[in-house]
This record gives C-alpha cells, structure tokens and sequence, in this order.
C-alpha cells in the first residue's frame, strides 16, 4: 500500500506569505512569530459542483458573449444598499469585516430577517440557534424565509444548500470554517483560502449572492491571507466606538460600484438603526450661538453633509503650548496655525490650540 506524501508548508498568521522554512521574522510584512508550519493534505475530496454543468470552458469573443440584465437585490436597507452601489449584485461575494462587538452578526442577521420573498441561507460557526433566535427576537424582525444553519464543515454546508436552494447566503464567519480538501486547524491560512475558494466557486455558478463575515487582527485589517481580499467582488468595513452608538459602514473595494459611500448606523436596543440624515448627529442642537463653532458642508461619496467645528484657544499655563485635534489631521492643524501667525498677525504660538470635529 502506497504511502500518502504529506506535503507541508509555512505561512505568516498576519499577512499569509508562504515560506519555504521557518524564520523568526515575516520578511513580507515584518512581524515577529508569526508563521507557522501547516499541513497541506492533497487527497481527493468531493467537493461541490453544479450538477450538469459542463466541464468544458471555451474561448468567447467579447461581442458574442450574451449579456443579461439582472437587476440588484434590494435588501430594504437604505444605508447597505447606497454603500453596493444600489443593492447586492447577484452572484456577487461580499466580504464584512470589523472589530468583535461592533455589529456584524446584528446587521446581517437584519438583513435576513427583513427580506421578504427571498429564502435566505444564515450559516453560524459561532454561535447556536438558539442564540441566534434570542437576538432575532430582540430586534422584532420575524421572516419564515430565514433558514439558520450551525455548522461548520463547508462539505455539510454545501449539502444544505443543495436541499434548502437559498437565494442568498450569509456566512458568519470565514474563520470558523473548514474544508476536508486541507488539513489544517480552522482559521489558519490555508483553511481560509480553501473555503473561500469554495464559497467563491459555488456564488459563480449558480449566481448566488454570499456574504462573508471575517475577523480583523489587531492592526484592523481582515485576518487571513490578503488574497481573500483580492478573490471578493466587495469588501466591506463596519467602523465604530463600542463605547459609542454610532456605526459607519464603508466599501474599501466594490466592484460594481464608487468606494466613496458610507452609511451610518445608530445602535439601539432594537439593533442597528438606519440615520438617514447624518447632520443630526454631526451637529450638535443647540439654540444659542456660541463663539467658537462653525458650521460647515462636506461631501462624503455622492451625500452632502453639515458638520460642525469646534475650536478653543487659550493661553498655555504650562510654557509649552498644547495641540490636540480630534477629528483632524494634527500637522495640517499646525500648518494652518502657522499660516495665521505669519501671514495674519495672530499670536498663536504661546497659546493653546484644540479642535474638535463633532461626531468624530
């Protein structure tokens, strides 16, 4: 009996750089023990396919390949859908990223509660159905199109979804899955690119629209190999305070639409409330003018927005002035401190400065 060749191989945890052997440091992004050695396991796996599809791909001139116009999935979530570009693409897979508590599961979860006449696939590795039914109760959203799956082997999510037929499928999240293709522990950077490998394959042919919710490391970007990045139609980041209600939503890739988007969102007790005008958070209501506050306008993508400025200027008690900016780029704060006191005459230089952005 032959034996099977285990073939192994090291990649960097952070930024997912293969390396013939083990090194202390990750010559690609230079961070320190990161890499480590996994087990790529070549075996035959019946993965999945689209039965009848043909195996054959032919070579197509651009003026005879047919083009069908289907229209976006409108998800009845204004913010969402300004941010895709008018709604999801079929088809398309879309990667979400954000810190753990900001709202992924909450927003996503909405999503497949609120669509209604649309089955709708919501696959958990982290939590149980149980859990996941306590927050749908707690966000008043009821739809019989949402099918909650737990599991975490892609092989029986697959299975699944041949017998459910989803017309959108909500991962949650990338890191929890495994594929039998690799052997390697869930989360590492091979399991990561087989599954989404998968996910991919099986969105592009059928035309299944699939959204991925990824972790992030602690540099804020998507754990994981940056290829899922670059193998995604959209990739998404969900921003915010967790000591502060407000949430923004922006599109770092999109495909099929600007990048200069963003919805804003405001956390309640309900879940995620959509803030269709952003100026009421981004100025603060207050009847009386006060020295010191300027109102101004700025356009965020294709949305106007009135935010407010605050400044105080005191004299330094310490000898050293203070600058601090919230809100604002600190040296370009200093350039224009600078700008007043040469060309304009202001004695700023034995004073303190501090802005603020309100909102920010």
């Amino acid at each position: 009996m032959a034996k099977i060749k285990v073939k192994t191989a090291y990649f960097c945890q952070n930024c997912g750089t293969q390396h013939p052997k083990w090194q202390g440091q990750c010559s690609a992004c230079k961070e320190w023990n990161t890499i480590v050695e996994e087990v790529v396991q070549k075996e035959e796996v019946k993965l999945w396919s689209k039965k009848g599809a043909d195996s054959k791909v032919k070579a197509l001139k651009v003026a005879n390949i047919s083009l069908t116009n289907e229209s976006r999935i409108k998800t009845g979530n204004t913010e969402l859908d300004r941010v895709l570009g008018g709604g999801i693409v079929p088809g398309a897979v879309i990667l979400l990223g954000g810190e753990p508590g900001i709202g992924k599961s909450t927003l996503m979860l909405q999503l497949a509660l609120v669509l209604k006449n649309f089955k709708t696939l919501y696959v958990s590795g982290e939590e149980s159905a149980k859990q996941i039914k306590m927050r749908a109760e707690r966000l008043g959203e009821g739809s019989s199109d949402c099918l909650i799956l737990t599991e975490t082997s892609t092989q029986n999510i697959f299975t699944h979804i041949d017998a459910v037929k989803p017309n959108l499928l909500v991962i949650d999240s990338i890191q929890t899955l495994h594929s039998q293709a690799v052997d390697a522990s869930p989360g590492s950077v091979s399991q990561i690119r087989e599954t989404a490998s998968e996910l991919l394959r099986f969105a592009k042919e059928t035309t299944t629209p699939v959204i991925l919710i990824g972790h992030i490391t602690k540099d804020g970007g998507i754990a994981g190999p940056k290829i899922l990045e670059h193998m995604v139609d959209v990739v998404l980041q969900f921003e915010g305070d967790r000591n502060h209600i407000y949430r923004i939503l922006r599109a770092q890739k999109n495909r099929f639409g600007s990048t200069s988007e963003l919805g804003i969102y405001e956390m309640v007790s309900q879940g995620l409330r959509e803030v269709h005008n952003p100026s009421e958070i981004l100025i603060s209501q207050k009847d009386e003018s006060l020295s010191g506050t300027a109102i101004a306008a700025t356009v965020e993508g294709m949305r106007p927005m009135l935010i407010e400025i605050q400044a105080l200027v005191s004299s330094a008690v310490y000898g050293t002035p203070q600058r601090s900016a919230t809100g604002f780029d600190l040296r370009r704060l200093s350039m224009l401190l600078a700008v007043l006191e040469k060309r304009c005459g202001f004695r700023l230089g034995a004073k303190d400065v501090f802005l603020n952005i309100t909102g920010e």
